[in-house]
């Protein structure tokens, strides 16, 4: 019995040499038009997104399922500037279309305003390796000043951070202004935390509980 032929072996058999050759020939010429230009802006770019999102961003919030959405937001909107920048291209439409990509945003669930950020940061580093006209040695100190802004403005280095939350709290007795530090004094005791200020959102005197916001350093 002859052996079924592979779809290597029928695609041999069905085009011509030529046709092959000429095949081969159009893969080889797509590859040179994208130039070294683009390979070394593609890895300063998708370099840059990893130490913003790997090493700063979960470092801090130790989310991993946002993944996805900040490398495919700056893979996308990197491809489709590159291209776009290969037509004359105003700065104008260049900031009009950096604007459009900042408004998208997901409808079917709430974003934090961090996420938002960095969503934004990982757009605006993909917008500045596409269409950046200085070498690679410019485009990583641009990209190096965003990274070591918001490496800075994420520890406590420039300010300190405060950190919330949000608690039932059954104790409504220390809820009154002049009872205030007692009231800290209890949460610090309950929780552990740091707390320094805290903000009342809603009594409920049928439950004796109030709905609080607590704000605490770590």
């Amino acid at each position: 019995f002859q052996k079924p032929y592979t779809n290597m072996n029928l695609l041999q058999q069905t085009l011509s040499p030529d046709t092959l050759q000429s095949v081969q020939t159009a893969s080889f010429e797509l590859f040179e038009k994208l130039s070294n230009k683009f390979f070394v802006r593609l890895f300063i770019d998708l370099l840059s997104v990893f130490v913003l999102i790997r090493l700063i961003f979960y470092r801090n919030y130790k989310k991993a399922d946002q993944y996805l959405t900040f490398f495919a937001f700056n893979l996308v909107i990197f491809l489709i500037t590159y291209l776009l920048n290969k037509v004359e291209m105003s700065m104008g439409a260049a900031f009009g279309l950096f604007a459009v990509f900042s408004m998208l945003r997901y409808r079917t669930e709430s974003i934090s305003p961090k996420d938002m950020t960095y969503l934004f940061l990982v757009i605006a580093i993909g917008l500045l390796s596409a269409i950046s006209k200085g070498g690679w040695d410019e485009l990583t100190l641009l990209n190096g000043i965003i990274l070591l802004a918001t490496f800075l403005l994420e520890s406590n280095w420039l300010i300190k951070k405060e950190f919330t939350k949000s608690l039932i709290y059954d104790n409504i007795n220390l809820i009154t202004p002049e009872r205030r530090s007692d009231l800290l004094e209890d949460l610090k005791k309950r929780t552990g935390l740091n707390i320094h200020r805290v903000e009342i959102q809603e009594i409920d005197f049928l439950k004796d509980a109030t709905r609080m916001t607590i704000y605490y350093f770590d």
